[in-house]
């Protein structure tokens, strides 16, 4: 049979039910410490060998239809071995008083035997279960969710790291701590641990450091330790008693009723999440950070005061320290990061831009997206955090590829060096406006090949002097470099500068007398062409 897991409800002490007025249950044998013994579930049963029934945790109950004092030995031994946590005789109609035989038995077993009265149905005893489990799962709800709050609260304080670790400890009872990679104490607070048992701690945070090399981390505890025994693990069923009763295999009690059995350490995995141990009555466990350079938190609890949400609990703080440990920069972001501050205490851009990185980088004008997170979405889709968002305009730079994306048209530079970046930006500015006249996702920015034949500081020295005339009138400038763009089209030129079109005819008209040139003449408007780009 598969491996069974007790109900996702926590289970409830025998002494909370026996302390339930309304049934009026009593104990009349087995062991006096009723707050020991857990029950999981209930189940009726009156088959003379309840064991096949039985998963483990049950209050057994039965009217003694077909009991005898003869087996009532085995009857108990067979309920014990099974793993029922307690057993319910229920008087009238069959017996007026529980055979005393069957009392005997159970205090030889160490059974605890609970006497069901006439006037209390055994559908009363389940409800009354099922009552006092569900009130405990509110109950560790609402600790488990006020823990959190505790914990998020103490992720916001000025010093997070400690806080979060003191209320961790509080809210387990016990003693939590923050090892770093060589298991050296960096901050421990809470319930002050003995040697052993912080040395056992220590242990276990050097096993699941996940910095430690691959030949240390399957070292266990150490011997003389006693670990928590693995889910779905348990004892050796005890051999069948020779009553005659059959004996028949069935499922391992649910985990909680195993009792754990020394060994020399739990064995790890390569690479363990957790580990967990317990020493001088004190249950310890470790847990590693994820992106904390080897940072493990370490916990302890006494073994008795464990609850079913300190599991929950701790998850949530491994969780928020690893967010406040790691490192919140990568070196390119931390390089980027000094870049700005550089620029706001008065550097230069020449001087700043080294510390982008090598580069080489694009810059992106682009326009469209649908919220106010869009450019923020559309930076992350081109791998970078250099985003600047004005109205509807977006300006990213990136050293990734760019390529089109959904719901943008975008206008994109050549790679440059950090210190042509200014200048870089023009030329994306140019590649949007194009964009969006040609009405085109993505276009970009390229250099003509008659272009570098000519040398940058010729071309632009012969560019100042040709447009000398429009060196006073920029408005002039940028819509005759605009118009030859779009081969010389009013609408698309009105359009990419956003002006009426008769607007565009006025300023042509204008450039043509300034300049003194027939624009209709190819020639001249590829000398004009070459010598705005060369500007």
């Amino acid at each position: 049979m598969p491996d069974l897991v007790p109900p996702p409800t926590p289970p409830i002490p025998l002494a909370a039910l026996l302390a339930d007025a309304g049934l009026g249950l009593r104990r009349i044998a087995g062991p006096a410490d009723d707050s020991a013994t857990a029950v999981h579930w209930v189940h009726t049963s009156e088959m003379t060998d309840p064991y096949p029934y039985l998963l483990g945790g049950e209050l057994l109950l039965t009217a003694g239809v077909q009991f005898t004092a003869a087996y009532a030995d085995a009857y108990a031994a067979r309920v014990v071995e099974a793993g029922a946590a307690a057993l319910g005789f229920g008087v009238t109609p069959v017996y007026d008083t529980v055979p005393p035989a069957l009392i005997a038995a159970c205090d030889r077993h160490g059974l605890p035997l609970l006497e069901v009265p006439p006037r209390t149905p055994f559908t009363a005893v389940a409800r009354g279960v099922w009552r006092l489990m569900a009130e405990a799962r509110h109950r560790e709800l609402r600790r488990v969710t006020r823990a959190q709050q505790g914990l998020a609260a103490a992720a916001a304080r000025r010093d997070p790291v400690p806080a979060v670790l003191h209320q961790l400890a509080v809210r387990l009872g016990g003693r939590a701590v923050l090892f770093a990679a060589d298991g050296t104490e960096l901050y421990g607070t809470g319930r002050a641990l003995s040697p052993v048992a912080h040395e056992a701690l220590a242990r276990l945070a050097r096993v699941v450091n996940p910095d430690r090399p691959p030949g240390d981390r399957a070292a266990g505890p150490g011997p003389g330790s006693a670990p928590d025994r693995p889910p779905n693990s348990a004892a050796t069923p005890a051999p069948a008693p020779t009553s005659g009763l059959a004996s028949s295999p069935r499922p391992a009690p649910p985990p909680a009723l195993s009792a754990p059995s020394p060994s020399p350490g739990p064995t790890l995995s390569p690479n363990p999440s957790s580990a967990a141990d317990t020493v001088d009555g004190t249950h310890l466990a470790a847990y590693p950070l994820a992106g904390g350079h080897g940072l493990v938190l370490g916990v302890a609890v006494a073994a008795g005061g464990r609850e079913p949400g300190d599991h929950t609990i701790t998850g949530v703080a491994v969780v928020l320290l690893s967010l406040l440990a790691a490192p919140h920069q990568s070196a390119a972001e931390a390089g980027r990061s000094a870049a700005l501050v550089r620029l706001l205490l008065g550097a230069t851009p020449a001087e700043a831009a080294p510390l982008l990185g090598t580069g080489p980088w694009t810059v992106v004008h682009a326009r469209g997206g649908a919220t106010p997170f869009a450019a923020g979405a559309l930076a992350a889709a081109l791998g970078s955090a250099l985003v600047e968002a004005d109205g509807a305009a977006v300006r990213i730079v990136t050293d990734r590829e760019v390529t089109a994306q959904p719901g943008w048209t975008l206008g994109v530079s050549d790679p440059v060096d950090p210190a042509d970046l200014a200048a870089a930006d023009i030329r994306a500015g140019r590649a949007l406006r194009r964009a969006e006249a040609t009405r085109t996702p993505l276009v970009r920015h390229h250099e003509a090949g008659l272009a570098g034949l000519v040398a940058p500081e010729e071309a632009a020295a012969h560019a100042r002097a040709r447009l000398a005339p429009l060196a006073g009138s920029p408005a002039l400038t940028e819509t005759l470099r605009t118009w030859l763009s779009l081969h010389g089209s009013w609408d698309r030129t009105a359009v990419a500068l956003a002006v009426h079109r008769n607007t565009v005819r006025q300023r042509i008209a204008r450039c043509e007398a300034l300049l003194g040139s027939d624009l209709d003449d190819a020639d001249v408007r590829m000398e004009l062409w070459f010598a705005l780009r060369s500007l």
